[in-house]
């Protein structure tokens, strides 16, 4: 079982699964800001994240299965483990996580300290500044 993972962990899994997850993350989050911007229908959002979803072990089965080499993109039991440059590419993939995760964080901040919230008109408090006028019906003998 050890071997397994350290053969994830060789095979860059683990950081692709991380990069995924933070920029899904994102990408649902810049959604939920979009689809009401651009009066998209709420749906949106619902198949955004359900793509993204149904998009994280496609992309751990992509990152077991293929290597990025300096000739392409390759399948991982065609590349040698002596010519293997995992290494190399978990360092991108490092600064790339870092990278997103700096969006992330940028985001967080944007979002809990520098927008201001939409002011909300409430109609009970135009309604109180208006004046009715009802008629009098005059039920007396008095003209």
């Amino acid at each position: 079982m050890g071997s397994f993972f350290a053969e994830l962990k060789r095979r860059n899994v683990f950081r692709v699964g991380l990069a995924y997850g933070v920029v899904g993350w994102l990408l649902v989050q810049i959604t939920a800001y979009a689809v009401p911007a651009f009066s998209m229908p709420p749906w949106v959002n619902t198949v955004v994240f359900y793509f993204v979803l149904i998009g994280f072990p496609v992309a751990l089965l992509f990152a077991w299965a293929f290597e990025l080499t300096p000739e392409g993109l390759k399948k991982t039991r065609e590349v040698k483990k002596h010519h293997s440059i995992t290494a190399h590419t978990g360092k991108k993939i490092n600064k790339f996580i870092t990278s997103a995760l700096v969006l992330a964080i940028a985001f967080i901040v944007y979002d809990k300290f520098i927008s201001t919230p939409e002011p909300v008109v409430i109609e009970a408090q135009a309604a109180a500044t208006s004046i009715a006028v009802l008629p009098f019906v005059n039920m007396s003998d008095d003209a």
